[in-house]
């Protein structure tokens, strides 16, 4: 990872991000944190990681010379670029590896959308890959779980269910280390205007039935019966179907069963345009994701950066 380091200001003529752009993401997503954010190395990634979304939706759009980095390698060069961070370059294999170790056990938590006849939910898709999923994310650092679901949704899809959640009605899951909880969100009017209010996040909001949905197994990753590629929706499908039966929904409006439709679709001039944000919402905010009770992983369980040192880049750049 460390060979992508860069060390001059002049634009890269490979496509990196120059040193003036990588101090200014460093400046602006590590640095400029309250201090509580950089005592720990599995907060100062997540600040590495709003940096790198940064970079990708608004840098590399804007200019196109610039090249799209994976997580770990714009990681790579942001602690060789950062003064305070290019100390711990030595470790950062081992840094990336428990961060991501780290990441699968924050608690995820999102709802389960049904229209207004119980026979079709709401599902996204991700910008990359093809999966669909229930519109979810990761609980920020003394975020009520009802709380995250709201912004998860309102993010994913643009609709806000806060009047409609009910803190008692979800249906949960535990997945290795990691706990999902999502909402079950009944009733919803099949003309809802949805679109997300995050870029390259969701690539396509569409509803679909039911009974179409159902996989040869409980799995994580499954295909539906129609060949749809499911995450995270086959291992609620059965508790889903149970919590219909005892809630009475109203009757189907016509004989004719509802058919899956696509109601929003990046790039796509017919079902809904992409929504732009001039930076990543609060959502994403890398400091305040929920910490996991059982820390960091082995390599690095007694980890800090030294934030003196930080502090003390922080004044100097304010006094400047």
């Amino acid at each position: 990872m460390s060979s992508l380091h860069r060390s001059s200001s002049a634009p890269s003529k490979n496509g990196l991000p120059s040193q003036e752009l990588l101090d200014d993401l460093c400046s602006r997503f590590v640095l400029n944190v309250p201090k509580e954010d950089l005592q720990s190395f599995e907060r100062i990634l997540f600040l590495v990681e709003y940096a790198h979304w940064f970079y990708e939706d608004n840098s590399v759009e804007k200019n196109p010379s610039l090249k799209s980095l994976s997580l770990k390698e714009f990681t790579g060069l942001l602690f060789n670029s950062c003064e305070v961070l290019r100390p711990y370059v030595a470790h950062i294999d081992d840094i990336f590896k428990d961060f991501t170790s780290y990441k699968v056990r924050v608690p995820v938590t999102g709802a389960i959308i049904l229209d207004e006849t119980y026979e079709r939910c709401l599902l996204v898709k991700g910008w990359k890959g093809t999966s669909w999923s229930f519109p979810r994310g990761k609980k920020n650092k003394d975020e009520e779980d009802h709380a995250c679901a709201i912004r998860e949704v309102l993010e994913e899809t643009g609709f806000d269910v806060s009047n409609l959640l009910n803190k008692d009605e979800y249906i949960e899951k535990i997945f290795g280390q990691q706990r999902v909880r999502l909402y079950v969100i009944a009733g919803v009017k099949d003309d809802t205007a949805f679109a997300p209010l995050t870029k390259k996040e969701i690539s396509e909001i569409a509803w679909h039935r039911l009974d179409e949905l159902q996989p040869a197994n409980d799995a994580v990753i499954s295909r539906s019966i129609i060949g749809l590629k499911l995450y995270m929706v086959a291992p609620f499908l059965g508790a889903l179907k149970h919590w219909i039966l005892t809630h009475q929904p109203p009757p189907t409006r016509s004989h004719i069963p509802l058919k899956g439709i696509c109601i929003w679709k990046a790039k796509s001039g017919s079902t809904g345009s992409s929504s732009t944000i001039s930076e990543p919402q609060s959502s994403k905010s890398a400091s305040n994701v929920q910490s996991s009770n059982s820390g960091p992983g082995k390599s690095f369980r007694y980890f800090r950066f030294d934030t003196a040192a930080i502090l003390r880049a922080m004044e100097a750049g304010f006094s400047s």
